[in-house]
C-alpha cells in the first residue's frame, strides 16, 4: 500500500492576556502564546505535517497571517483544511506522533484529555494519536513552546480495489457454500451454522 511521511514544526512565544490554546484545548495557565490565529502550537505542526506528506503546501499557504479573516481564528479550521487536502489526494492518516517542548505547563498529566481531543478533531481513534512533552532544559526558551509532529498517511483503496475485494470474499462464500453441500449429500457431515447477522437498526 502507498505510504507517505509529512513532517510539521512550529513555535510561539508566550504573551500575556490571551488564553493559552494547545491540541485544540483551553488550558489554565497565566499566558497564552502568541500568534495570528489563536496560536494553537501542536495544531499547527500537525495540520503542517498532513499537508506535508501529500505535497499541498503549508498552513501559510492557506491562512496567510496578514490575512485578517484568520485573526484570532480556531486552529481546528487549518486542521480541517488540511484533511480536506488529504482526502482530495486519496490518503488517509495510518498515524500522527507529536513532540511538544515548552518549560510549563506540564503536559503529562492532561496528556490523555489532549490526545483524545486531537483524535476526535482528526476523526481516527486514540491508539494512532501520541503526544509527548519535553522541557527545554539549558536552551534558553522558557518562555517559547515549540511542537514537531509526524504523520504517516496511507493510500485510500480505489473504488475499483474495494470491488475486487468485496468480489473475492463473496466467491470464498459461495465455495463454502457448495462444499457444505457435497459433505452433506457425499458424508452426511452436517452444514455449519453461521451466525445470523442483524441489523443494528433494528436493534432496540
Amino acid at each position: 500500500m502507498d505510504t507517505r511521511i509529512g513532517f510539521g514544526y512550529d513555535s510561539h512565544a508566550f504573551k500575556t492576556d490571551v488564553p493559552l490554546r494547545i491540541g485544540g484545548m483551553t488550558l489554565d495557565h497565566p499566558e497564552g502564546l502568541a500568534g495570528h490565529s489563536d496560536g494553537d502550537v501542536l495544531l499547527h505542526a500537525i495540520t503542517d505535517a498532513l499537508l506535508g506528506a501529500v505535497a499541498a503546501g503549508d498552513i501559510g499557504t492557506f491562512f496567510p497571517p496578514g490575512d485578517a479573516r484568520w485573526k484570532n481564528a480556531d486552529s481546528a479550521i487549518f486542521l480541517d483544511t488540511a484533511l480536506e487536502e488529504l482526502r482530495h489526494a486519496g490518503y488517509q492518516i495510518a498515524n500522527v506522533d507529536a513532540t511538544l517542548i515548552l518549560a510549563a505547563p506540564k503536559i503529562a498529566p492532561i496528556a490523555g484529555d489532549m490526545r483524545a481531543r486531537v483524535a476526535e478533531l482528526l476523526h481516527v481513534d486514540l491508539d494512532q494519536v501520541s503526544i509527548k512533552a519535553k522541557t527545554p532544559e539549558g536552551l534558553n526558551l522558557d518562555h517559547v513552546a515549540q511542537c514537531h509532529a509526524v504523520a504517516l498517511v496511507t493510500r485510500v483503496p480505489e473504488e475499483e480495489e474495494l470491488k475486487s475485494m468485496s468480489d473475492v470474499i463473496e466467491s470464498q462464500k459461495q465455495l463454502e457454500d457448495v462444499v457444505d453441500e457435497l459433505l452433506a449429500s457425499v458424508h452426511g457431515v452436517p452444514k455449519r451454522r453461521v451466525a445470523p447477522v442483524y441489523d443494528t437498526e433494528d436493534i432496540t
